[in-house]
């Protein structure tokens, strides 16, 4: 659904499956200095949204999804995942109950499959889904927020910041994006979702028996890296471009982004024997790596909070 906003004076807009929302109003290390400082709001009403309603709403996510649902408070924003049989990445959910309905933001174009799979799984249970297209999601530095989307414009508040600023933030602060980090393959483990949209301890859900594996027993056969980029090359590595190591394709750029500090930047996911310290090309630009999940992530090995900016 195309905002609005993308009306506004100076808006140019993103491409892909953002191209329904602004990428930037015409100063993008600007746009991203004031988001980080909380003083700009970022509008990603092209984001897909759900409404959970029903008295058994939080305990039947709980036992469908990988994070620990059934006791969460009202207000309280975290993330968790729908997965296969095998483990292997579905879907990612940010959501928030307000005391009387789940709401949860997905990536465009995945809201339909995951209501469908979700409406399957009623059963008998006091539970309701459906899509919350009246509604619309605006960004902070801090904080989502969901607004109603005909009056979309009339909640701004402060200066408006582009998509490319908040993914150039969510680049450095090594948050993957569901399509964009993962592919059909994906395991939780490969990009850092243990802790952040997995609880391990809380019981069963499907595909919970491959991360206690992995988690217990053994490490993902890949691991998401950050990319500092050669600042010297004009163009960024599309999405999908192939990483090298010595001539050998060892995995493939998720997302790039120009960074008001950095330069140029990017998240890639490589195979997890690719040594820590080997120097790469990403789509043939020359890029060091800085590790965010290690090559012995699992076996009761964590990701170090430190590695983590900024994550909500």
């Amino acid at each position: 659904m195309r905002s609005p906003l993308l009306d506004l004076p100076g808006a140019v807009a993103a491409d892909g499956p953002d191209a329904d929302v602004a990428g930037h109003y015409g100063d993008l290390f600007a746009e991203q200095r004031a988001l980080l400082k909380d003083e700009a709001v970022v509008d990603r009403s092209n984001r897909e949204i759900i409404r959970v309603t029903g008295a058994d709403r939080l305990k039947w996510l709980n036992d469908l999804t990988s994070q620990k649902l059934d006791d969460l408070a009202p207000g309280v924003w975290t993330q968790t995942l729908v997965l296969d049989l095998q483990g292997r990445v579905e879907h990612h959910l940010t959501l928030v109950d307000d005391g009387s309905a789940v709401l949860a933001h997905v990536d465009p174009g995945t809201s339909a499959a995951l209501i469908d799979y979700l409406d399957r799984m009623r059963f008998m249970l006091r539970v309701e889904v459906s899509a919350a297209d009246d509604l619309a999601l605006l960004s902070t530095a801090t904080e989502d927020l969901f607004v109603p989307r005909a009056e979309l414009a009339e909640h701004l508040g402060r200066p408006l910041a582009g998509l490319w600023a908040y993914e150039a933030l969510r680049i450095e602060g090594h948050r993957p994006r569901l399509g964009f980090e993962t592919d059909h393959k994906t395991i939780p483990h490969e990009v850092g979702w243990i802790g952040v949209a997995v609880h391990l301890t809380k019981g069963c859900y499907r595909g919970q028996e491959t991360v206690a594996r992995v988690h217990n027993l053994g490490h993902p056969p890949r691991r998401l890296v950050f990319l500092h980029l050669d600042g010297s090359v004009d163009t960024l590595p599309p999405h999908g471009a192939p990483v090298t190591y010595d001539g050998v394709q060892v995995g493939t750029v998720g997302s790039a982004a120009r960074h008001h500090e950095f330069g140029p930047i990017a998240l890639a996911v490589v195979k997890r024997t690719v040594p820590v310290d080997a120097p790469l090309l990403a789509g043939g630009v020359a890029a060091a790596q800085e590790v965010i999940v290690p090559p012995d992530a699992g076996r009761n090995v964590s990701i170090d909070p430190a590695l983590r900016r900024r994550i909500k």
